[in-house]
């Protein structure tokens, strides 16, 4: 059974940090690239950010650079991903995502899919 379980989200406050985790099982976790999602109430699924299989490769959305890292633990089939200086745009539901391979084109369908954590950022 394939399995990507997140767990990390919460309620923070703007300006503040939170560490999401996503747990890998059922798959050769190191031969996927690994994804991180969101959605809002109201809006289209956003892809956040991207990390390769083995390349090192990393891509993240505009809304998100130089704030948000996205890193991963082969030894543990674990993805990450750091959130600092949260902005309330950021609330949504945070979703994993592996794809075989390399980081995918915008909207490419992933092979599979997390349950989500909610993110929410307010005072």
């Amino acid at each position: 059974q394939v399995q990507l379980v997140e767990s990390g989200g919460g309620l923070v406050q703007p300006g503040g940090s939170l560490r999401l985790s996503c747990a890998a099982s059922g798959f050769s976790f190191d031969r996927f690239a690994m994804g991180w999602f969101r959605q809002a109430p109201g809006k289209e699924r956003e892809g956040v950010s991207c990390i390769g299989s083995s390349d090192g490769s990393t891509y993240y959305a505009d809304s998100v650079k130089g704030r948000f890292t996205i890193s991963r633990d082969n030894a543990k089939n674990t993805v990450y991903l750091q959130m600092n200086s949260l902005k309330p745009e950021d609330t949504a539901v945070y979703y994993c995502a592996a794809v075989s391979g390399s980081c995918p084109p915008p909207n490419y369908d992933y092979d599979y899919w997390g349950q989500g954590t909610q993110v929410t950022v307010s005072s």
